[in-house]
């Protein structure tokens, strides 16, 4: 038997636990933001796609989508013309307002990073290594 057969090493890393959670909730916060981003940017995808098609405003499903992302346009109507044909409209103030929505998502998640993120130094942690050997005699 060798001496490398009886030989038990442990290595154990760790890593502060406030440095852990001040990433996690930086991780966490924007991926938060961003499915905000994504629901309110498909939903006003949606409210221009019935629109364009001229959908039932009286329509129950319609009704909500409008309902709810006229609180998001409501800083942005007006801005501009609706060109409209028959019962179709292009709501082009819609379109400007996903854009900025998807401007100011980014910004404010660079800003969660900037102001929550702690970069690692150049070690990770703390790691200790321990090694002990058993001889043996034949």
């Amino acid at each position: 038997m060798s001496n490398d057969d009886n030989r038990v090493s442990q290595v154990r890393t760790s890593q502060s636990e406030l440095e852990r959670g001040q990433r996690i909730f930086t991780f966490k916060a924007s991926q938060w933001i961003w499915l905000l981003l994504y629901v309110v940017e498909v939903l006003i995808a949606l409210r221009i796609g019935l629109k364009l098609m001229g959908a039932n405003p009286d329509s129950p499903i319609v009704v909500l989508i409008y309902g709810f992302t006229s609180l998001f346009l409501i800083p942005f109507a007006g801005m501009v013309g609706s060109p409209t044909s028959g019962g179709m409209v292009l709501e082009v103030s819609s379109i400007y307002a996903m854009g900025i929505y998807a401007l100011i998502a980014v910004a404010f998640e660079r800003l969660v990073w900037l102001i929550f993120y702690q970069p690692r130094g150049t070690v990770v942690g703390v790691t200790e290594t321990t090694t002990s050997e058993q001889h043996t005699t034949p």
